[in-house]
């Protein structure tokens, strides 16, 4: 009797039960967790806050204020050597086999818990219970599995519950998330989105969406991409137990104005990642030109421009020197070229430059504008007059 539990299920039922109850852990971490703790994304009631509390309790033992905190520090020092968890620092096969050992490390820490740990939960239960009992959460995890269905289906079950997420969360998102797959957005973070149905792990998957755009309580932003926390968050929304209080701008056009004004300075840098996107589609137009002018009448210097592809849309001071100096040397080749991408440069700095008030970046703005529209290239032409339409 000791050895069988309340349902006695086939493997393929105990398969079904477990990846359901680790769905459960994926769905608290990415609502509770990294959009209504971390970011603010959302508010939570407190029924669906304290569900998600118990369950992460007792089927992954962590502390909100500590996941908050870790999480909160790697936004604010990506990529850099403070970055907890950086496989661009650490090495990709650290971070997505021992990314929960770094984690554990940076928890610890009680300069980033004071720093960046603050507006998570203080209650009597998070004393007491939550932060506290981590050990006892999972076993009374380890208790009911037992019950429900068995000796050794249950442990096993219950040691699939803890390593799921130090394996999807802290290996998988914090590793291959900022090493391989597709960028919508060209942030100065390496963070990418590994596949755009983001399924398996709540939606995470779309890791490069969520740093363009990280207080975003949905995460996806193409037609073709999937967020199923959103979908979660959602049914939440309409039964009364969420709000959602912050998602990602959506660009509007107006009529292109004579002159940018404060309203079109606000859009432009609330956009910045449409921006940006859509002038990395004026750049490979020009480069297109430009290559094919190039083939035609100096075949040597086409070779050179052929090596500019790789570089176009990355900032020189991501790149290694070496890169540096052949991008250099490329860019010779081409006036127009080594134009369009210097301006590129020129207008992300309207969004870098926080000690710069308003009436300086509209000039700035305003300036830069004036010097696309007089250059002579018919892409830059073109793009000023939609900067002008943003509204």
């Amino acid at each position: 009797m000791l050895l069988s539990g309340l349902f006695d299920l086939p493997w393929w039922g105990l398969v079904i039960v477990t990846l359901v109850l680790t769905h459960v852990s994926i769905a608290a971490v990415t609502i509770f967790l990294h959009r209504h703790q971390a970011h603010r994304a959302l508010d939570l009631h407190p029924l669906a806050s304290h569900f998600f509390r118990l369950w992460l309790c007792l089927t992954t033992g962590m502390v909100t204020k500590e996941w908050a905190a870790v999480h909160r520090k790697h936004h604010a020092k990506c990529e850099t050597p403070e970055d907890p968890h950086s496989p661009q620092v650490y090495g990709i096969r650290r971070v997505l086999w021992g990314g929960v050992f770094l984690y554990v490390k940076e928890a610890h820490n009680r300069q980033t818990l004071e720093r960046y740990g603050h507006g998570t939960p203080d209650d009597w239960l998070e004393r007491n219970i939550y932060s506290n009992r981590a050990k006892l959460g999972l076993l009374a995890m380890g208790v009911v599995n037992v019950a429900l269905f068995g000796l050794v289906p249950g442990l096993l079950i219950l040691a699939v519950q803890i390593a799921w997420i130090p394996f999807w969360a802290a290996g998988v998102i914090n590793g291959i998330g900022h090493y391989w797959g597709y960028r919508n957005w060209a942030t100065a973070d390496a963070s990418t989105n590994i596949f755009p149905l983001g399924i398996l792990i709540g939606g995470e998957e779309l890791h490069n969406n969520h740093h363009a755009y990280g207080s975003s309580a949905k995460l996806s932003n193409r037609w073709y991409e999937l967020d199923i926390g959103w979908v979660y968050i959602r049914m939440l929304e309409m039964l009364g137990l969420a709000e959602v209080k912050k998602l990602a701008p959506r660009p509007r056009f107006t009529q292109a104005k004579p002159v940018a004004d404060f309203d079109t300075l606000h859009a432009v840098i609330s956009c910045r990642y449409d921006v940006l996107a859509k002038y990395a589609k004026s750049l490979k137009n020009t480069y297109a030109e430009e290559l094919r002018l190039a083939r035609r009448e100096a075949p040597q210097e086409a070779r050179s421009l052929k090596a500019l592809k790789r570089w176009l849309n990355r900032d020189v001071a991501q790149l290694p020197g070496a890169e540096r100096v052949r991008l250099a040397e490329a860019l010779a080749k081409s006036q127009k070229l080594s134009t369009v991408y210097a301006m590129r440069k020129e207008l992300a700095a309207l969004w870098e430059r926080s000690n710069v008030s308003r009436e300086q970046l509209l000039k700035q703005l305003q300036d830069w504008c004036r010097r696309a529209e007089a250059s002579g290239i018919r892409q830059l032409e073109e793009f000023s007059f939609r900067l002008r339409c943003y509204a």
